[in-house]
Formats: C-alpha cells, sequence, structure tokens
C-alpha cells in the first residue's frame, strides 16, 4: 500500500550551496574513456558531446537561474510519504482536473511546456487544473525504504493525492511508465474517480489474445499491415536488439548500476542523454536545457540511483504468471508519434480500454510533452472539448466557464 499523505505545503527547490560544489569537484575530476575515431553514435554518445556538457555543467550551467525559473511553478508538497507536485490551477471556475504522469528519465517538469496551453481560458477549448507530481523516487519526491513499491502503488500515490487535494472526480494522462500509472489508476479506480485517461505511449503492449479480445485478434489476424505499421515493426525490432540494455540492467541489476549514476556526474549524463537524444524526433536539445533536465536526477531527494527501481519491482510484478495490463472501461485516447520506441499496430493498441480517440501525428518522439506541446494539448481538447468523445465525464467539469 502506498503511504498516506497528510497536508500540502509550499515547496521551493533550494539546492544547498555544499552539493553544488561538490558536483563541480566530481565533474573536474571526471576520467573519460577512450573512443574509436569514426564511432559517431553507434557505440553510445560520442566523447566529445559528453565532453563539451561536462565543462559547460562545471563552469558555465547556472543551477540557480534554473533554479528559479522552476520555483515560479507553483509547487507543494505532502507527508508522510513525502511527494513533491506542481499544481497548476486555471481560473477558469468549471476547469477540468487532470493528473500528469511522467515517467523516467522523464520528471516532473516535462509538464512544463504545456501548463499555459492546458490551464488557458478560451471559449474554443476546454480548460484543466493541472496535478504533475514527481513519482515516488524521483525528483523532490520521498525516496520508498521497502521492497515491492510497484505500478499499483504508484497509482494509488497518484490518486491519494488527487483527493487530498479535493479532486473526487478527474481525468489523467501520462507516457512513459506514466503511461502504466494512468491506466492503472483507471483500472482501478476508474467510473468513480478517475473519469478518463489519454496516453501518448503503448510500447508496453502485446498482440491481442483470443481468449481476452477473440474481435481483436480476428481483425488483427485478417488485417493486413500498411506501408507504414511495416516500417514501425523494423524500428521496434532494431530497439529490441540495440536499444534495450538500460531496460535488462535497471530491471535486474539496479543497485549495481545505482552506484555509478550516485557517484559520478558524467556517468549519469551519458546515461540519460543517449536516451533525450535518441528517443526524441530531432528535437534541437540546448545544452543548457540537457543540464537541467541531468541535474533534476542529481538533485533529487533520493538520488539517481532510486529511480532505476522502478524497472526492478514491476519486472517482478510482470513474471508473476496471474498478472496482465489492466483494462480501462472508461473513455480512453491515444496520441500516436512517429518516433516513439515501440510503436505497434493499433489492432494491439486498441487491447488496453475503451478507446474513443486516436490520433496519429507525422513528428514526435517518446517525450511527446516536451517535443510536442501543442500537439498534445490540442489532442487532448479535442477528447474532453465540446463535440469530443469524452466531453463532460467529470460532472459539473467541462472545461468553460
Amino acid at each position: 500500500m502506498a503511504a498516506s499523505l497528510a497536508e500540502p505545503q509550499l515547496f521551493t527547490v533550494s539546492v544547498p550551496d555544499a552539493d553544488l560544489a561538490l558536483l563541480r569537484q566530481k565533474l573536474d575530476l571526471t576520467r573519460f574513456p577512450d573512443e574509436l575515431d569514426d564511432a559517431a553514435w553507434n557505440y553510445g554518445v560520442p566523447l566529445a558531446n559528453v565532453k563539451r556538457l561536462v565543462a559547460r555543467w562545471k563552469d558555465g550551467y547556472d543551477w540557480r537561474a534554473a533554479e528559479a525559473s522552476i520555483n515560479e511553478i507553483p509547487m507543494e508538497g505532502f507527508g508522510t510519504l513525502n511527494v513533491h507536485y506542481v499544481h497548476q490551477k486555471s481560473e477558469v471556475k468549471n476547469a477540468i482536473p487532470l493528473l500528469f504522469s511522467h515517467g523516467w528519465p522523464g520528471h516532473f517538469l516535462e509538464v512544463q511546456k504545456l501548463l499555459p496551453l492546458l490551464t488557458s481560458a478560451s471559449p474554443d477549448h476546454p480548460s484543466f487544473h493541472v496535478v504533475a507530481p514527481s513519482l515516488p523516487n524521483f525528483g523532490f519526491s520521498e525516496g520508498v525504504k521497502k521492497q515491492g513499491f510497484a505500478i499499483v502503488q504508484y497509482a494509488e500515490t497518484c490518486h491519494k493525492l488527487m483527493l487530498a487535494l479535493g479532486y473526487s472526480e478527474y481525468v489523467v494522462q501520462g507516457g512513459d511508465w506514466g503511461s502504466q500509472v494512468i491506466r492503472t489508476m483507471a483500472a482501478n479506480y476508474g467510473v468513480k474517480a478517475v473519469k478518463a485517461w489519454h496516453t501518448n505511449d503503448t510500447s508496453s503492449i502485446g498482440p491481442p489474445s483470443f481468449s481476452r479480445f477473440p474481435r481483436l485478434w480476428l481483425q488483427h489476424l485478417l488485417t493486413p499491415y500498411t506501408e507504414a505499421e511495416r516500417a514501425r515493426i523494423k524500428r521496434n525490432e532494431l530497439f529490441m536488439q540495440k536499444g534495450r540494455g538500460y531496460s535488462t540492467e535497471q530491471g535486474t541489476q539496479p543497485q549495481t548500476l545505482g552506484y555509478s549514476l550516485a557517484d559520478s556526474p558524467a556517468g549519469l549524463l551519458a546515461w540519460m542523454y543517449e536516451k533525450l537524444v535518441l528517443w526524441s524526433d530531432d528535437y534541437p536539445w540546448e545544452d543548457d536545457e540537457v543540464l537541467t533536465w541531468i541535474s533534476i536526477y542529481w538533485f533529487s531527494r533520493a538520488g539517481p540511483a532510486a529511480s532505476a527501481r522502478i524497472y526492478y519491482e514491476q519486472a517482478k510484478v510482470v513474471e508473476n504468471p496471474n498478472h496482465s495490463a489492466p483494462w480501462c472501461a472508461v473513455p480512453g485516447g491515444i496520441s500516436f508519434f512517429p518516433k516513439e520506441l515501440l510503436r505497434p499496430p493499433k489492432t494491439w493498441a486498441r487491447t488496453m480500454g475503451n478507446i474513443v480517440l486516436e490520433v496519429e501525428h507525422g513528428s514526435g518522439g517518446h517525450f511527446a510533452a516536451h517535443e510536442k506541446p501543442h500537439e498534445l494539448a490540442a489532442d487532448l481538447r479535442a477528447l474532453f472539448g465540446k463535440g469530443g468523445p469524452a466531453f463532460g465525464v467529470v460532472p459539473g467539469k467541462v472545461g468553460y466557464d
């Protein structure tokens, strides 16, 4: 069970000067590996990229400026299990409460670009009250001290947070691990509390089985793959061959990896920077943008190693023969972005639940909220706006004055 939550308190990010000094000292002592002359990205992050970012992190990057910018976002925290979260309210009286859940290597700042879009008032689209927690073990939320804290427990924590904020009925959105968190919330607390869900990640879905989804099984069997789907299958195969080593390590030996992530800022930088670049769709990452992203992990309350444990804990759940992905009866929507890590056919994705909206985008990758905030916001507006398939699902909260 997730720990209980107490009264909210205002939260301010304030990294001690000693921690900043230690980071600079560690960066100054970085020992870099060698590199093959023509390696490029074939063996991992190029040496020149890491050297440039390490130098910038040590001498040019201004964490205090980033910290001040972060603190402009309304943030609070709960105990007993102290959960840090962003809570941006709309001025619209009947705004729709929405919980946004991140994954790995994401964090609460992924919601930053969405906030002005989702909370703005307009007669043309709905508005939302947005809650974006740092999941336990991530960011400035407390770390979990016992084994067994997996997706069900993350979902319970997020649900209790929404109830504590006075949102007894709400909708949810998430990608990466956040997709599994919000779908579990919809499955476990749907109808009564979670009224609808939306995701931009279908990577955890398998093919429809005859026993659970006979209609989809037959449809998948008889429907030939499109050219686009065949291309995605090849991309999926390439990722499974070359791109998922991180998941295997974090899902089997996270503690061993954790010593490097916790002790070496350059190691943490390379481990995560690789994912930011390769998992996005030619997104123009700026160096300071990357360094702020990585710094959230370096200065996180539980330390950067804690975030990897979600892979291990959920792997134990999936190994259970009685485990099956939750079916979400409440309305659901999916945004498909072409450079998502794994893109199964749509017949697979429809095994997730009661899908009422599907939107195919021409560009975009794994970090949809950060890469394509306008597109993602438009999809949420289409799902919950007037004439949308989930309009009015939260009683009395339609997003319009």
